[in-house]
This record gives C-alpha cells, structure tokens and sequence, in this order.
C-alpha cells in the first residue's frame, strides 16, 4: 500500500481527511456541538454523516491496490488473509467496547460483565464489510458483483418494508433491523446511546453497507486507470451527481438515514465520495497544488490504528477520574470551556484532541512504523 498510495496521491489524502474527520466528530467535549459535527437525530443527514461512510469507500479503495497481489496466491491463502484480517478488525472493536474490563459504580470499580458489552460497532462493521465485499470481489466477475450489491439494496428495502412494524418500518423503534438484533443479540449487547437499545452498527444494517466498500473498490480501479485524465474525471463526477439525484429521488420513498444505513443513504454517500475524490485529483494531480497533504497522509498510512488509539484514550479519560469527575470532562470544563464557553470551546477540545491522535501518527509516519492488520 506504501508505493501505491505514493503513486495515487488523492486516495491516500482522501482516507487521511476521513480518519481525521472521524477523530473530531467522536470527541465532541462538553459545551455542546455545532450541528455539521453532530449526526442527524433520524432521517436526513450532516457532513457527520459522510464520515463513517466514506471510511469504507476509503477501505474499498485500498483493497483496489491490495488485492492485485491475490492473484499469486492460491485459493487458502486468500482465504486465510480476508478471514484473519476481518476477524481481527472484529474482535479489535469488540474488545474496545469491553476495555478497560472495569466500570464505575458507587462501591468503586468492579468488573465489566461481559453479558453487557456492546457485540457490533464501527470497527465490526468495518470487518464485516471488508470480509464479504473481499470474497465477493475475488470470487465473482463484475457484472455480478454489481447485481449482488442491487439485490443487496432492493432487498434490505424489502426487508424493511415488509417486515417492520406497518406504518413504522422506517421508525427507531419498528424497523425490521432493531427486531433482528434484539433477538439475536439481546438488549445487553446492543448501542444504548440513544437511551434505549438500538445499534446503529446491527446485523441487517451492515448488508447495504458492503455497497460503500464495493464501490471504493471500483472508484480505486477507475482512478488507476483513468483517474488523471479529462475524461475519466467527468465520467467520476457525472457517476457522483447522478447517484446523488438517484438519492433523492429514491428519499421520497426510502428516506436517507445513516442510522438505518438505507439505499437511498448508500447512494447519496457513494456519490458525494466520488465528487470528493474527483476534486482532489484535480487539485493535487492536474493542478500540482500539494502543500498540506503531508498532514492528512499522516493519518491515511496508519487510518485503523490512528483511529482504534483516539477511541481507546477517550475511554481511558473516562475511567480516570479527579475530584469525582472524569479526566475528559475535567479537561474540557477546566483547560477548554473557561477559554471559551459553549460549542466554540467544545471544538477547541476537539481539534486539540485530533492534533494529539496526529503527533503520534506522524511520530510513527517518521519512523516509518505502519501499523498493518
């Protein structure tokens, strides 16, 4: 991936912004956030909500490079690689939500159960994404790769319709996909952040979600091949803006959700990536301007670790408390808020915090250490 990100400039920078994006919304301290930092409260969406999937169009992108060398490789050990890569993206994010094994409670620290820890997530998804566009990808010719990602978009709109709740099959509450992971997985080892059980990250959800990294795979041959001309670049953002409208039109009848991760959602963010990516082949590779990619390539060559070590040290802050507060709060209400209170101190902490989560990525990027899984 080194010598291939080096050649193909706009990828690397495109999976640096996401990964940097990501780090910001996920910390967003203590005096509130200004709404393009914050997701949707159900349908519609924000610039927060092109973060998560444009991290997998970047996923899709990578495998493009990743995956020529399959070809050199007999069939059980392609196999062994997806597998064993996914299954420790998986159990990465599984054992985040688990870590640090302890909990706070009014008679101090004690155990954190199992039988409540959160199975899916965003680094699940991420896994289980990978996993299934990569055999989908290595065993089937195109044509019927794109026809499993149609059917995988008609379908779970199917699923929905059908098999919610009538007349709330697009609600939090009676969509198909909560009913699905409360009886597989049970209230215990679901998302709780919305106040009651619901994953955002559910099994059903996840299907659509393979699009995303079908399409990156595609856009990262496309840009390969004829990223850097004229032509190539006007078919990328006709494909961007006519998915966009498609978007739109299918929201009348299948609202964009990014917690339902709906069709229509998949194709709005499918075509905003590729605007996107278009935009910085132009300006990095036609036009030449490249100062400033060096900071978002810090982040692009070591994305999953950058990203598990922002998570990991959030939590850590919450379980070290000072004078009955925990250190992530106690930062944001003694360094950041007195600064300036409110939202514009809460994004203070927030890029502060970024920046941190960058020093060691470029510490790493210096010596050359990237963290491969």
């Amino acid at each position: 991936m080194t010598q291939a990100s080096q050649r193909f400039l706009p990828l690397d920078v495109f999976r640096g912004m996401t990964v940097c994006f990501m780090i910001i919304v996920n910390t967003g301290g203590t005096g509130g956030t200004y709404w393009p930092l914050d997701h949707a409260s159900w349908h519609g969406w924000t610039p927060t909500d092109l973060v998560f999937p444009s991290f997998l169009f970047a996923v899709g992108n990578a495998m493009s490079f990743s995956m020529k060398k399959y070809g050199q490789l007999g069939n059980a050990a392609v196999l062994g690689k997806i597998f064993k890569r996914t299954l420790i993206i998986f159990l990465l994010g599984f054992l985040m939500y688990w870590f640090p094994f302890v909990q706070h409670t009014d008679s101090g620290l004690v155990f954190k159960p199992l039988s409540h820890t959160r199975i899916l997530g965003v680094l699940q998804r991420i896994a289980l994404c990978y996993g299934i566009a990569s055999l989908l990808l290595y065993y089937l010719p195109k044509k019927w790769v794109w026809a499993v990602s149609a059917l995988l978009l008609f379908g779970y709109w199917a699923i929905l319709w059908f098999a919610g709740v009538p007349g709330d099959q697009y609600g939090i509450h009676g969509n198909a996909g909560l009913m699905l992971d409360k009886f597989i997985m049970g209230d215990n080892h679901l998302y709780h952040g919305e106040g009651f059980p619901f994953d955002p990250e559910g099994i059903l959800s996840t299907f659509p979600a393979i699009v995303n990294v079908i399409a990156g795979y595609y856009a990262g041959l496309f840009v390969q091949r004829q990223g850097k001309t004229q032509g190539g670049i006007m078919r990328m953002i006709f494909t961007g803006a006519l998915l966009i409208a498609l978007a739109y039109v299918w929201n009348t009848v299948f609202p964009i959700n990014k917690k339902l991760w709906t069709s229509s959602y998949v194709l709005l963010t499918v075509g905003i990536d590729l605007l996107l990516l278009s935009l910085l082949i132009i300006i990095i590779d036609m036009l030449g301007f490249t100062k400033g990619t060096g900071f978002f390539t810090v982040f692009g060559k070591n994305p999953l670790f950058l990203y598990l070590l922002s998570e990991v040290l959030v939590i850590l802050m919450y379980v070290i408390h000072i004078n009955g507060s925990s250190l992530y709060k106690w930062i944001n209400d003694v360094i950041f808020q007195p600064v300036s209170p409110g939202k514009f101190g809460s994004l203070l902490f927030s890029l502060a915090y970024m920046l941190l989560c960058w020093s060691i990525g470029f510490i790493l990027d210096k010596k050359r250490i990237y963290v491969r899984v």
